[in-house]
């Protein structure tokens, strides 16, 4: 198995649950912010990710992933930062009484 298939089933899950807030006030504002979050943990994916593999803590098989990289950082891992910038936000809205949801 691949780390791609891997991310698939939290990639559609993330989602689905950000588009079960889409019709929820502040929608656009909270991708923004979601985006914005992502970014960050993009960036600092990026540099961990290619110091830990640079100092030899871990290594990627290459029959398990796609073969881009960032760096020594395959694509696959930055799938999970997306979906946590993504998803959690919107299931703590999902999670948030109704008359907090302004």
């Amino acid at each position: 198995m691949t780390y791609l298939l891997i991310v698939i089933p939290f990639a559609l899950a993330t989602a689905a649950v950000a588009l079960a807030t889409a019709r929820l006030p502040r929608f656009g504002h909270r991708m923004r912010a979601s985006a914005y979050g992502a970014l960050a943990l993009c960036i600092l994916t990026a540099v961990f990710d290619n110091l830990m593999i640079a100092a030899g803590l871990f290594t990627y098989p290459e029959h398990h992933i796609s073969g881009i990289r960032i760096g020594l950082a395959p694509i696959e891992d930055f799938a999970y930062p997306v979906c946590a910038a993504f998803a959690v936000p919107a299931v703590l809205t999902l999670l948030a009484p109704r008359k907090e949801r302004v």
